[in-house]
């Protein structure tokens, strides 16, 4: 039994990401962290998932490739939005990226691959916030466009399971609704009838 653990799980929530801020994590506890975001189910062991981080510089260089690509896509837009793509990357210290990178299987399904991604990013989140990080996963826009992915690193076959962002708060987190257990909980009365 580890109720400490139960403890922990029950608690986390997100950090709004206009609260985190320097410092971020240390590359040792980077290490930690994927170390830990990799200990997840993957059917075959194929690996089909990979980290990306987003730091220093290369967030502004991000930002203002994003702005560009927003403009091809949507026309002009307002100082405001384009300050918004300018900083999505730099609002936070550290931003890992968990992309989901599929293998050649006869037997074992892409979802499932992509499942094992989201289930590498929930550790990762997990892990950092036990080290005392606050952390935030985002997909947005550029994530489901092929050169908003190409821009952030990814292959063609390669796809967003989420973007991590990593940092240091110091605000109290305020509790979300959750969802009622007796909503989302059934026990098993057969197949689905319409």
């Amino acid at each position: 039994m580890h109720p400490s653990v139960l403890d922990f799980m029950l608690a986390r929530r997100s950090t709004p990401v206009k609260d985190l801020a320097e410092p971020a994590p240390s590359d040792k506890e980077i290490e930690t962290i994927l170390t830990a975001a990799s200990r997840v189910p993957d059917h075959g062991r194929l690996t089909p998932w990979r980290f990306i981080l987003y730091r220093g510089d290369a967030r502004t260089e991000i930002g203002e490739a994003l702005v560009k690509r927003a403009v091809e896509r949507e026309g002009e837009l307002p100082e405001t939005r384009l300050e918004q793509e300018r900083n999505r990357f730099s609002r936070a210290p550290l931003v890992i990226g968990v992309v989901c990178v599929p293998k050649e299987s006869p037997t074992i399904p892409e979802w499932e691959m992509f499942l094992s991604g989201g289930m590498a990013a929930m550790n990762l989140m997990i892990a950092a916030n036990a080290l005392g990080y606050g952390t935030n996963l985002i997909t947005n826009w550029y994530s489901d466009d092929a050169e908003g992915r190409r821009i952030l690193g990814l292959a063609p076959q390669e796809r967003v399971v989420g973007f991590v962002h990593i940092g240091s708060y110091d605000v109290e987190l305020v509790e979300r609704p959750r969802p009622a257990l007796d909503a989302i909980v059934s026990d098993y009365s057969g197949p689905w009838e319409a």
